[in-house]
């Protein structure tokens, strides 16, 4: 039933991005056959939002149907205690794991909840870059390791990229309410798993296989990701 349940929160956010967002969306690289399928991890690149679920809004039904039935989606504990953005995040997959920003023992659940049907999404950066171009401390805004622990654990599949050009034209972290009518620009690679995973083992070892990851993650985030929108667009 909770299944259903969500696959309907989903899809009421689709469309209410349809109506009122314009979804420009390009795929990069090599797109193979039928791309939203045999996606195992999503990592969402350049977080800038909590309203970030309007990305739906260029996903297939059965994208959406897959998460609501296997999706493991890591949480800050920050975000999760809010009342009304908690409640909501609590109802974006199967599994919603609220986590601490730390490698704990609510990280260790994450991991072990990614069985064979799991398809995780997750937001690697870890905390929201604010108006400054930097995170809430005021340091820049790079990758954190988990991801690297999440591809160890996954076996065969694809992993999705959504480099994302940022929301602050939509809702800047601290307002209340979001502006409607803008354009959500993001760009979508996907890549191979098992040879994503050997690339990086290449580049860095078994030791180094975390840092090649940030590493590579970081440079397609810059590379890649849309440009900002200016908030005098607003």
């Amino acid at each position: 039933m909770r299944s259903y349940f969500v696959f309907l929160v989903l899809l009421a956010v689709k469309v209410f991005a349809r109506l009122f967002y314009r979804m420009d969306m390009q795929w990069i690289g090599e797109v193979p056959p039928e791309p939203w399928r045999h996606i195992r991890l999503t990592a969402i690149l350049n977080h800038t939002s909590l309203y970030e679920a309007l990305f739906t809004g260029v996903c297939p039904n059965h994208y959406l149907w897959r998460l609501a039935r296997h999706g493991v989606v890591p949480i800050a504990e920050k975000t999760t205690k809010r009342a009304v953005v908690g409640r909501f995040y609590g109802l974006v997959a199967a599994r919603v794991i609220s986590i601490t920003r730390e490698r704990d023992e609510t990280w260790s659940h994450v991991l072990k909840e990614i069985d064979p049907d799991a398809m995780v999404m997750i937001l690697p950066e870890g905390r929201m870059k604010r108006a400054t171009g930097l995170d809430a401390q005021g340091k820049p805004m790079t990758v954190r390791g988990g991801i690297a622990d999440i591809l160890e654990t996954l076996g065969e599949g694809r992993m999705l990229i959504a480099y994302s050009g940022g929301l602050h034209h939509v809702h800047t972290p601290g307002e209340r309410f979001p502006r409607l009518f803008k354009t959500i620009r993001l760009r979508l690679e996907v890549v191979d798993i098992v040879e994503y995973r050997a690339a990086r083992m290449a580049e860095g070892g078994l030791k180094g296989f975390r840092r090649a990851v940030v590493h590579d993650l970081e440079r397609r985030r810059d590379l890649i990701c849309p440009p900002l929108e200016a908030l005098s667009s607003r």
